[in-house]
């Protein structure tokens, strides 16, 4: 009689495999502040980095291709006159990216391929709503030009970033304190939030009501986050009351007793899981930590299945998730992430070992592609549908910088309009270049003139 001793699976050799170090970001001034938001976010084009800057709030967008050492002047986003707490790609234009910040506001900004020439100062949308800082930003997955916020005032506000309203809010009712944590089901039509009541709830945000809720998820006072996987489910973290940090996975309609729960170890850095719907694989990476933990979910008891881990020597500030169209499908690679040291981006690629090259369709299922499935009305009207799925068999191309469109004629006042089309950005990106190429060469005159007398007044001396 054989007997199986091992589960079996397709990924439980996968691996972590960080970037060489000519294909790191070198320089990189990690943001100190004491926030637990994963300070990066990357997609197919772009790595963004939240910074330390002087006198307000600024965050780096890199392209992928310029790695190395980054110049100490090199452009920034820099409208917020706060410390950045948290910035979201937009999954339907990959050069559109959100950012909340500590002076209350949300930024939507439109990035122009290639990258910044100059600093970028005055958004596309700026959305104020929130009374205190802004901690959690996130896009609807397949809803055009919808964003969530969550600040803490205790309030969670859904735009339209088109017209640069809040069409729907969550007030202090709903959350009584701090929002940990909040995220987006696939199709969108419910998020799951954690809160500082120790209470993780599942709401409908069209209609303001509260699912399911669960009382302490798990029995310790550190926060807890909640992202929603497979088949109806949620993954939570957290702490025991010995401070023991812990993974569960809960059914959404029985949330008495966790389907499974383990316990990891004794470190204090709050975990973030990351969840891939491809593969039905969650990533943990540990603020603080030098490792990444990954388990895969099935529809079978344990139901939760620990794979492997990686490890480094250095603790990580921060971590950025990759989508899956920007992966390199020859390498068989089923994840990537973007993990900020204390001076340095590394790229970590996550791959299952494969001897052939051909494309891996088992690896590779069809994903969720940049375009929306719906507009932002037909979500507020009810609609919900999954993500518009494409597949990656040829390899993924970004496509070219998409416009922002976003009615001007609301709040004009605060807000800066978008460019017409693509070609206008880059030719008022010259013009401006040129124009700092002027009083920089002013400058430079006006200094020499000044170090010609100082030699002078010397020389009569």
């Amino acid at each position: 009689m054989s007997r199986q001793v091992v589960r079996s699976s397709k990924f439980r050799h996968v691996f972590g495999q960080p970037a060489k170090a000519d294909q790191c970001y070198e320089d990189v001034r990690v943001s100190q502040t004491t926030w637990d938001s994963g300070f990066c976010a990357v997609n197919p084009k772009f790595v963004a980095l939240i910074c330390e800057a002087s006198g307000g709030g600024a965050f780096l967008v890199l392209p992928l291709s310029k790695t190395g050492r980054v110049d100490k002047n090199v452009p920034m986003v820099c409208g917020h006159t706060a410390p950045v707490l948290d910035i979201a790609w937009c999954p339907h234009n990959d050069n559109v990216i959100a950012s909340g910040s500590e002076d209350c506001t949300v930024m939507v900004w439109e990035i122009p391929d290639g990258g910044l020439v100059v600093p970028l100062r005055e958004p596309v949308v700026t959305l104020e709503g929130h009374t205190k800082r802004v901690g959690i930003v996130a896009w609807h997955p397949t809803a055009q030009n919808v964003l969530l916020s969550a600040g803490c005032d205790n309030v969670i506000l859904v735009w339209d970033v088109g017209t640069g309203a809040a069409v729907l809010t969550l007030g202090p009712d709903v959350h009584p304190d701090t929002i940990y944590s909040v995220d987006w089901s696939r199709d969108g039509g419910l998020i799951c939030t954690s809160c500082r009541d120790k209470r993780v709830r599942i709401i409908e945000p069209r209609k303001g009501t509260i699912v399911a809720e669960k009382d302490r998820p798990h029995e310790g006072t550190r926060p807890v986050h909640a992202v929603f996987v497979s088949e109806g489910k949620i993954l939570t973290t957290g702490f025991s009351r010995m401070s023991e940090r812990q993974v569960a996975l809960w059914d959404t309609k029985h949330l008495d007793e966790p389907l499974s729960l383990q316990e990891l170890d004794t470190s204090s850095g709050v975990l973030l899981p990351f969840f891939d719907p491809d593969t039905n694989i969650v990533y943990l990476c540990g603020k603080g930590d030098s490792s990444i933990r990954y388990f895969e979910i099935t529809s079978e008891a344990p139901f939760l299945h620990y794979l492997s881990m990686f490890s480094s020597k250095e603790s990580q500030r921060g971590m950025g998730y990759m989508p899956k169209r920007g992966l390199e499908v020859n390498k068989c690679e089923i994840a990537r992430f973007y993990k900020l040291h204390e001076r340095k981006c590394e790229p970590i690629a996550m791959t299952v070992p494969r001897k052939s090259d051909l494309f891996q369709e088992d690896l590779y299922p069809p994903t969720a592609g940049p375009d929306p499935a719906l507009t932002a009305e037909e979500w507020l009207g009810g609609r919900d549908a999954g993500p518009l799925l494409i597949s990656l068999k040829d390899g993924y191309v970004p496509p070219k910088s998409r416009e922002l469109r976003v009615n001007r004629g609301l709040d004009s006042s605060r807000r800066k309009a978008a460019p017409e089309a693509s070609g206008t950005s880059s030719a008022d990106a010259m013009s401006r270049m040129e124009e700092e190429m002027k009083k920089l060469q002013a400058t430079v005159q006006e200094l020499q003139k000044r170090l010609d007398r100082l030699e002078e007044a010397v020389q009569g001396k």
